[in-house]
């Protein structure tokens, strides 16, 4: 069981930090380059780019919350939902599992 898990390739969940410009500002959000793969496929799925996908989400939150706390935290789990949807991982990745 755990070699599913340990097998993988270290670069996978290698810290990536990104800067993207939200609501007019440049920050940066760090994740696991795994979750950046993850979330450019699910920003193409709904018709955006990366950076478009991130500055909606964040005013969407804004909108429905008035407040975003900890958008990479968000950002995780949007890709857990996005993949319990039937969602899967691409070849390349799996082939690293």
């Amino acid at each position: 069981m755990c070699n599913l898990y340990s097998g993988q390739d270290p670069a996978s969940y290698e810290t990536v930090k990104r800067s993207i410009r939200l609501n007019g500002h440049v920050t940066s959000v760090a994740l696991e380059r795994q979750f950046w793969d993850i979330l450019e496929r699910l920003a193409a799925t709904e018709g955006f780019s990366l950076a478009q996908f991130l500055a909606r989400l964040h005013d969407e939150l804004l909108n429905r919350h008035g407040d975003v706390g900890n958008f990479s935290s968000l950002l995780r789990v949007a890709c857990t939902i996005y993949l319990s949807r039937g969602e899967t991982p691409s070849d390349e990745t799996a082939a690293a599992a």
